[in-house]
């Protein structure tokens, strides 16, 4: 059993930054590959980050360039720094987890999930 816990979320103005943490249970955190996704109000929800264990990433084109993920294993902990934030970036944003080395952008490959953190960002 993996327990994914995310914090960091708020209200903001545009073009404001905030850093999502998300802090998994388990001693083999290093061998899982970590992704970050997100729902807004009445749309589906939608792949934005994703970190292997080989500490590659993969990012949604709407993120690309503003959004960073990264990882610290010491922590058991991902990270999602986003920046240049905009008022369509809000959602409630859902750290995954899944034993596999290789980081995806469906959210059905993820078997481990986070009760998800509210990210309000005002114009």
């Amino acid at each position: 059993q993996v327990q994914l816990v995310e914090s960091g979320g708020g209200l903001v103005q545009a073009g404001g930054s905030l850093r999502l943490s998300c802090v998994a249970s388990g001693r083999t955190f290093s061998r899982f590959a970590m992704g970050w996704f997100r729902q807004a109000p009445g749309k589906e929800r939608e792949f934005v980050a994703a970190n292997s264990w080989s500490d590659s990433n993969a990012y949604a084109d709407s993120v690309k360039g503003r959004f960073t993920i990264s990882r610290d294993n010491a922590r058991n902990t991902v990270y999602l720094q986003m920046n240049s934030l905009k008022p369509e970036d809000t959602a409630v944003y859902y750290c995954a987890a899944r034993g596999s080395p290789i980081a995806t952008m469906h959210g059905y490959d993820y078997p481990y999930w986070g009760q998800g953190t509210q990210v309000t960002v005002s114009s």
